[in-house]
């Protein structure tokens, strides 16, 4: 029997899609899945006369494979991924290779790798984006784990990665351990953001404005032959021309409530770990948690009045507003991913390559935008950029679009209409870009009340000190420690 190039556990439609993928690009595939009838089902349907190979037991697929083996988990994150491991582990020899293509959390991917290595084996956490057709047309892939992995599943994923137009696959070795899974976490924090930015500019353009939804898709639609062209601004143009049944927008009939899974909750902590300003993807995952209390607002719409939304002003020139404001609060949004990124990059020893990254995300994925190669071409010129608000490019845009930006905000608060990541975008812009901030008084705080201790302007960083601020205090200080 041919062996097969590949093995991959889990038959939900993702897991088809990219066996399907990697058939269809020349390699073998074997196949399994816990509910052994899923097996079946897919050799005998999708799979049929392609070179799949369908397996009942762990033993057999393992079995079915060229050596070093290569096996993909694309199993529910979490307890189901160990469990896998711990099956697999006694049929694997030194050098075989685990890969999770799951939506685990990094600091698992971390563990796993470790534990993985200890057996004598090499692990993979990868991110995969681009949702079910991704999958199956191109997705787009973020491996880390063992390095030594990477060479032999390489021609693999870049086989069936998305391309951009000049050939280059969306993957590329991210780097050690938790890597992978940490771009991956991150990028589905932007996604939270790049979604909550265009439900407010939808929000402004439906009650400020007073649009239909064909209007509204006529807008999005000019929007998607500029620079905001993307997956996301794409798939809102054409939602918001779809009708139901009855002829009318289905849109507005959808429940205004949304979950959240969890990675937009993780990338926030992450921040917050970190210590860095993540205040845009943080209030993307907080609109959902308040979106989701439907029944309490209905309430509160009753109680709690608000001024009734009117404009006076030119429509066209404020729908302008509102592109320039999402515009201007997706490169806020970008730069606090990326440096979320550098700041983990740090924490845990990994040589992330911002620039790769950009590349990765520029095709396959949910937030594949035009946008993404110029981020690329700024971490190319200056592979230490700190801030992407540093970069010629993007602060021209910022700056450009600076008092269409306050407008559109401002609009928003004066006729009631919540545009929490619009907001929090402009404050972190106005706050980075502020010599002087109130945390001196902060910080006095901090020593009146309980001694922390303070830096003096007049003095050299590291130098602290306390002050007997009421007079009845002692002079010793609590230990120093910063926020």
């Amino acid at each position: 029997m041919n062996k097969a190039d590949i093995g991959l556990i889990g038959l939900a439609v993702m897991g088809e899609n990219l066996v399907l993928n990697m058939e269809s690009k020349g390699f073998t595939v074997a196949v399994f899945n816990r509910t052994t009838s899923k097996v079946k089902d897919f050799v005998e349907g999708r799979g049929k006369g392609k070179n799949i190979i369908g397996t009942y037991s762990l033993e057999e697929l393992v079995g079915a494979l060229k050596k070093p083996r290569k096996i993909m988990l694309m199993v529910k994150a979490g307890k189901p991924v160990d469990d896998f491991i711990e099956m697999l582990v006694p049929f694997l020899e030194e050098g075989d290779i685990i890969i999770d293509g799951g939506n685990s959390h990094f600091p698992d991917t971390m563990r796993r790798t470790k534990y993985v290595e200890e057996k004598g084996l090499l692990y993979i956490g990868t991110g995969v984006s681009g949702g079910e057709e991704g999958a199956l047309l191109g997705p787009s892939l973020m491996p880390g784990g063992s390095p030594a992995a990477w060479q032999h599943v390489k021609p693999i994923f870049q086989a069936i990665a998305a391309k951009v137009e000049d050939g280059s696959p969306c993957c590329d070795w991210v780097g050690e351990n938790g890597a992978g899974h940490f771009v991956k976490m991150v990028h589905n924090g932007i996604e939270y953001g790049d979604m909550q930015l265009i439900c407010e500019a939808y929000h402004l353009m439906k009650d400020v404005l007073g649009m239909t939804a064909g209007e509204m898709h006529e807008v999005f639609k000019e929007w998607n032959e500029g620079e905001l062209n993307s997956y996301l601004i794409e798939i809102t143009r054409d939602i918001l021309a779809y009708k139901d049944e009855d002829g009318l927008p289905l849109v507005d009939k959808i429940l205004d409530t949304a979950g959240q899974k969890g990675t937009g909750k993780w990338t926030a902590i992450a921040a917050l770990d970190e210590g860095i300003p993540l205040t845009l993807i943080g209030e993307a995952v907080f609109a959902r948690c308040l979106s989701a209390i439907k029944e309490e607002r209905v309430e509160a719409s009753k109680v709690l009045p608000g001024p009734v939304p009117r404009f006076d002003g030119d429509k066209k020139q404020f729908i302008e507003d509102i592109r320039k404001a999402l515009y201007a609060s997706k490169i806020i949004s970008y730069a606090q991913g990326f440096a979320l990124m550098r700041a983990a990059a740090q924490t845990y020893g990994w040589n992330l390559n911002y620039g790769g990254i950009a590349l990765m995300w520029r095709g396959g994925c949910i937030i594949r935008s035009v946008f993404l190669g110029k981020i690329k071409e700024a971490f190319d010129k200056n592979p230490g950029l700190s801030n992407l608000l540093l970069d010629p490019f993007f602060k021209e845009k910022v700056v450009s679009s600076q008092d269409s930006w306050r407008r559109a905000v401002s609009t928003a608060f004066s006729n009631g209409i919540p545009v929490p990541a619009f907001a929090s975008a402009l404050a972190y812009y106005d706050g980075y870009r502020s010599e002087r901030l109130p945390a001196n008084l902060l910080q006095a705080q901090r020593d009146y009340f309980g001694a922390h201790t303070y830096e003096r302007v007049d003095k050299p960083r590291g130098e602290f000190f306390h002050t007997n601020w009421t007079g009845r205090g002692g002079t010793t200080p609590a230990t120093t420690y910063n926020v």
